[in-house]
């Protein structure tokens, strides 16, 4: 924001988009005012409505900039991280600019603009959940904070994937991971990625939406901090360190976080082997039924949840896939054979039909199978295998957890 804009935003006063605070210090290292606690309120109650503006260095009943000295600017910024980053739940993005004003007496002075982007997430702050309504932070009472928990995660009108992600544009996304979707003879190309919904409309501006994030962009953790695969294989059957022999995170576009975490298990699993009449392998997986949980992780996970990333463990005698999130709607673990209800409607579409299994043995031809068949996959193949079917769990309601186990090797 340049220095004219802001001062005629700062003349009119606080709105339901801007907030002014002076800054005070006690010596050259200590903030005394505002007051950290209520700080964090203003900027999640912003963060919580549709975004807006914090004017660091300013008399908010003057309406004229006092400024930040020089030698004290790093400290204010080192106080400033610590708030979103440790008085706010989930922590806060912002972004900080340093812009020179007149003060009263005419002399240029330094205030710090922080803009506070409309959030995918509900945050807490110090006291409690907070909105911004006209010019101050409201608090939210229980029945408006489950609505808007349900608006920004499992929303009725626009799914959680479909919504736009702010600060994007698609400059973002990768050329080569777009031309997948793209069809010539089929009109304008911002059309049709918006008729896929991997481009969303966000307060009259284009963006990249959740789904566009996953599959489009070479990064999505640097706007989805939990979009991502954790990979951990052990020699023996417990979570400990040192017993662990290969560790990853997968954290690319969404097929390729799937290949990637295939390969992990094909290259870290045992494979022995009979040779009294030629080569036969004896695996300890099923790796179609490995394909299917991963498939089924990725593209039904809640993307809502932050801090919720998939967990792959490989253990001596088993494997063990964590997918954040309830299951949806009125699925149970007991119906999931039965029914096929997806959390994420545009990224199973796109799964079934724009993604080509690269490896024919998987008996399929796209990554997404439509009839819904994958459970029934996972549990024969691997009984199959080991001779034990596969456990599906839910875990507090929170994450789905199956374990498959690996075939015995007495079968050689």
């Amino acid at each position: 924001m340049d220095s004219q804009t802001l001062q005629q935003r700062i003349r009119l006063g606080e709105d339901s988009t801007l907030e002014l605070k002076q800054i005070v210090f006690r010596g050259a290292q200590k903030v005394i005012e505002p007051h950290p606690d209520g700080l964090s309120d203003e900027l999640a109650a912003f963060a919580n409505a549709n975004g807006g503006t914090l004017v660091l260095g300013v008399d908010d009943k003057t309406l004229t900039a006092t400024g930040i000295p020089a030698e004290q600017m790093k400290t204010l910024k080192s106080w400033l991280r610590g708030i979103v980053n440790d008085r706010i739940t989930p922590p806060l993005e912002i972004l900080t600019e340093n812009v020179e004003l007149p003060n009263a007496a005419g002399e240029r002075v330094t205030v710090i603009v922080v803009s506070v982007p409309r959030s995918l997430w509900i945050h807490e702050s110090a006291n409690g959940y907070f909105r911004r309504v006209a010019d101050s932070k409201r608090k939210l009472t229980p029945d408006v904070l489950a609505r808007l928990f349900q608006q920004r995660s499992q929303a009725r009108l626009i799914r959680f994937e479909e919504q736009g992600v702010a600060d994007t544009s698609l400059d973002d996304a990768d050329a080569l991971l777009l031309r997948r979707f793209l069809r010539q003879h089929e009109g304008d190309e911002r059309k049709q990625l918006r008729r896929l919904h991997l481009l969303a409309d966000l307060e009259g501006q284009k963006c990249l939406s959740i789904a566009g994030v996953l599959l489009c962009t070479e990064k999505p953790v640097n706007w989805l901090p939990s979009a991502y695969i954790q990979a951990v294989a052990y020699s023996g059957v417990n979570n400990d360190p040192n017993e662990q022999l290969d560790a990853k995170d997968f954290d690319g576009p969404l097929d390729r976080q799937l290949w990637d975490a295939f390969d992990f298990v094909r290259l870290n699993m045992k494979v022995p082997a009979r040779k009294e009449f030629g080569r036969v392998d004896y695996p300890q997986y099923s790796l179609r039924a490995v394909f299917e949980a991963l498939v089924n992780a990725i593209v039904h996970r809640d993307y809502s949840i932050w801090g919720g990333r998939i967990r792959l463990h490989m253990f001596a005698d088993r494997l063990e896939l964590y997918s954040p999130g309830a299951l949806p709607n009125s699925m149970t673990v007991e119906s999931m054979q039965a029914m096929s209800l997806p959390r994420n409607d545009v990224l199973s579409s796109l799964f079934s039909r724009y993604y080509p299994v690269r490896d024919s043995g998987l008996g399929r031809e796209y990554l997404m199978d439509r009839r819904g068949s994958g459970v029934d996959v996972i549990l024969a193949e691997s009984e199959r295998l080991s001779g034990k079917k596969p456990l599906i769990e839910m875990i507090a309601d929170m994450e789905l957890r199956i374990t498959i186990f690996a075939a015995k090797n007495d079968r050689l």
